[in-house]
């Protein structure tokens, strides 16, 4: 499944309001558990040598070319950029955790709720999985943030 991201940059150095901001459009794959395993790392501990990445697994730790390939993969997803330091490359998020999840969690109500938020609460609630009272405050939030 793809996802869609949208990333609002801000720019320093231009000072036209409407030409300030630009939208980029990253397409991104959804996380293997093990991607996600390797990015929860990145957005836990912020930009890492794969040496320094390999050295957060307890043992058996993955073989260093294994975790290399892993991480180079998640850059060509879009997941992750590099600074060269010399022959070693620095790796480091592109998107925060929380950018990730909002996209995951869009594109699932997109695909198997047919993009609507009621269908997604609606499921919920008949299994259960939310409570009235859980579902009365989420109405509170929505009509405070609304006001």
């Amino acid at each position: 499944m793809e996802l869609k991201l949208l990333v609002t940059l801000q720019s320093d150095t231009d000072t036209d309001a409407k030409n300030s901001r630009k939208l980029i459009e990253l397409k991104m794959k959804r996380l293997t558990t093990k991607e996600k395993e390797i990015m929860e790392l990145y957005w836990q501990h912020g930009p890492l040598f794969v040496k320094e990445l390999l050295e957060y697994y307890d043992e058996p730790r993955p073989h260093f070319n294994t975790l290399s390939t892993t991480v180079r993969i998640l850059e060509k997803k879009g997941f992750l950029d590099h600074k060269q330091f010399g022959t070693s490359y620095q790796y480091f998020p592109t998107i925060s955790e929380q950018e990730y999840g909002r996209s995951s969690l869009t594109g699932i109500i997109k695909n198997y709720f047919d993009d609507s938020y009621l269908s997604a609460v609606s499921s919920f609630v008949k299994e259960e999985k939310i409570s009235v009272e859980e579902l009365k405050e989420l109405i509170e939030q929505i009509e405070n943030s609304n006001s």
